[in-house]
């Protein structure tokens, strides 16, 4: 009988995030994440709701938006500003909002 492996990063595991990766576009996600967030402080999930309202995306699930609110902090163009309860998931979560005279270049450049 094969052994399972429990560890995350297997190699197949980690094909699949990487295929997965590549078929988003991240620079056009970037643009709609800030969209939604100018002006505003936000969690993930309120802004995937919000992605999906303005039909963004077919989903409203905190995985959609994230990853790329990780890699715009990364980027410097986003803050992580507090924490609050989460509505949808009672348990508290990060709130974002875009810095103060953030470089969009740094998006283009990427």
């Amino acid at each position: 009988m094969e052994e399972k492996s429990s560890y995350i990063f297997d190699f197949p595991l980690l094909e699949t995030r990487h295929d997965s990766f590549e078929t988003v576009d991240t620079k056009k996600r970037y643009f709609q994440i800030l969209d939604i967030l100018k002006n505003k402080k936000m969690t993930a999930k309120e802004i995937a709701v919000e992605m999906k309202k303005k039909g963004y995306s077919n989903t409203d699930e905190r995985n959609l938006t994230a990853p790329r609110l990780n890699e715009l902090m990364n980027l410097g163009i986003v803050d992580c500003v507090g924490k609050i309860k989460c509505e949808y998931s009672g348990k508290m979560v990060g709130v974002y909002e875009i810095k103060e005279g953030a470089n969009y270049d740094k998006i283009q450049n990427n």
